[in-house]
């Protein structure tokens, strides 16, 4: 005698059961072929009832490879909200529909590729094409946060969504890399003087230009891994000579947008090579930039800092000097040597700039747009240079056999070039000591553009003297400059054809 269930089952559940195991691993035919190189071509699916819910499997066949063997390519589809069996078919056949034309078209070459996996093979691409190091070196900066949220992703399946999700991530709290800093609770510089390490010493064995060690024995804030690093070199635990702060900020949008570009500009290669149907990237939505008005000196500003500049050593008057006059970067000063600067044209050559980097150290690359200029500079900087020239001569006398004659125009104490950030933190110190405003080398490059666009210059040869690759980055980076320029334009033409005729009415 057949024993009862130890679970009575109501009708309805009773049929429901048996419906499920009628369906179970059930082979849909999609009622559609599609001729694909003169063979024919049919998407198989294939239903699975598991545990967490239905889901489909198609298969979609195209021609053969060279041992003749058939080449398949697979998607899973499961439903994303509750559908009734019609509606589930209807959508499956949908989805296998558009695999099938895709397919057609030549996507899915491996439709098992992860985000991950395609942008470490462009990457790979770029640094193989010449791209620049610091380029190269910034992208990897920003993979660092891309490749936790969507590396995991099958390129195949990313969509705007899952990139749209992952730019509100970046601008939420706590997602930026500044968040970590550090600061001394000890006298360091005492301490290296007590172990016998120079601060150059320190900077060379824990990776970070000669500036940061001097800021961190200033107690100054530096980054957290800085901060390990000089402990490693001091034999010490970091908790013992720093105090670590955690703030919890936010990526601004200009930075987020550096993230948006990278990935589409590796989706761009995807959809080159035809393994994605479109750009996601292109799709989304990422945020807004928010336009910074830039940070230039008043000629009143500029009057007090050349005055400052007189009792200050020649070699870094000559650099505050270039660096106002010319409106170049600093890597572009501290790349300058004296075969590039040509005295009898009283003109320099822009062709270097001067780099650093904790891995690779001091090094050249081409300037920001590879490209080569000329910089015209008046009789005061040319004579300013020539006697910089002989300073230079004599400290190359003084120092005989320790001298590197590297030809760069600036400098350390043997010949070999300076870091470019040793710019930033003497600027920083120049400006405490003499009471002046915040001083960074950028400041110079936008005040020399604003004065000379102020002053009515034609803005493409502004352009070309700041090295832009494009007229429209000036007139985009100094727009409200621009209008201030042409309001003052409409002013004087008022002033000298309207106003005389109203004058003279009225008189």
């Amino acid at each position: 005698m057949k024993k009862p269930p130890l679970v009575q089952r109501t009708p309805k559940a009773a049929r429901a059961i048996q419906t499920r195991q009628k369906n179970q691993n059930r082979v849909l035919i999609v009622p559609y072929r599609a001729r694909m190189d003169k063979e024919d071509s049919m998407a198989n699916i294939k239903r699975i009832d598991g545990k967490t819910g239905t889901s489909f499997k198609i298969t979609v066949t195209k021609g053969r490879d060279m041992t003749g063997k058939q080449i398949r390519h697979y998607k899973t589809w499961a439903p994303e909200r509750p559908m009734t069996e019609r509606q589930m078919e209807k959508e499956v056949q949908r989805v296998a529909f558009e695999f099938e034309r895709e397919i057609e078209l030549g996507f899915q070459a491996d439709n098992r590729q992860t985000f991950a996996e395609y942008a470490k093979y462009v990457l790979e691409l770029k640094e193989r094409a010449g791209d620049k190091y610091r380029t190269l070196e910034r992208y990897g900066e920003l993979m660092e946060r891309i490749i936790p949220a969507i590396g995991h992703i099958k390129l195949v399946d990313l969509r705007p969504q899952h990139l749209n999700a992952f730019y509100k991530a970046l601008g939420e709290d706590g997602v930026s890399r500044r968040a970590d800093k550090a600061h001394t609770v000890v006298d360091l510089s005492a301490m290296l003087k007590k172990q016998g390490v120079s601060r150059a010493k320190a900077a060379e064995a824990a990776g970070v230009s000669p500036a940061t060690i001097t800021a961190a024995c200033q107690g100054k804030r530096v980054e957290l891994p800085t901060a390990q690093a000089i402990a490693q070199v001091l034999g010490q635990d970091v908790g013992k000579l720093f105090q670590v702060e955690k703030e919890n900020s936010s990526l601004s949008s200009k930075t987020i947008l550096e993230h948006h570009r990278l990935i589409r500009t590796i989706l761009a290669q995807a959809e080159r090579e035809m393994l994605v149907p479109y750009n996601a990237a292109s799709k989304a939505t990422p945020p807004k930039a928010t336009a910074k008005e830039v940070n230039y000196f008043q000629v009143e500003d500029v009057i007090r800092i050349r005055e400052a500049l007189e009792c200050e050593p020649l070699k870094w008057k000559v650099i505050t000097h270039l660096l106002l006059i010319t409106g170049c970067r600093r890597g572009e000063v501290m790349g300058l040597r004296w075969s590039r600067v040509d005295f009898g044209n009283s003109q320099i050559r822009i062709d270097i700039n001067l780099l650093y980097s904790p891995k690779r150290g001091i090094y050249e690359d081409t300037t920001k747009t590879s490209t080569v200029r000329f910089i015209k500079l008046p009789t005061e900087t040319m004579n300013l240079l020539k006697q910089y020239r002989g300073w230079y001569l004599e400290q190359r006398l003084k120092n005989g056999d320790r001298w590197h004659d590297t030809d760069f125009l600036f400098v350390k104490d043997n010949g070999e070039p300076m870091i470019p950030d040793s710019i930033t933190a003497w600027l920083r110190k120049f400006s405490m000591r003499h009471d002046l405003p915040h001083i960074n080398p950028h400041a110079f490059r936008h005040t020399m553009a604003s004065i000379l666009i102020s002053e009515g210059k034609d803005v493409v040869a502004v352009s070309k003297r700041l090295g832009h690759a494009k007229v429209s980055t000036t007139t985009d980076i100094y727009s409200h400059i621009i209008r201030q320029a042409d309001e003052q334009a409409s002013e004087c033409l008022a002033d000298v054809m309207l106003r005389p005729a109203q004058k003279k009415a009225s008189g």
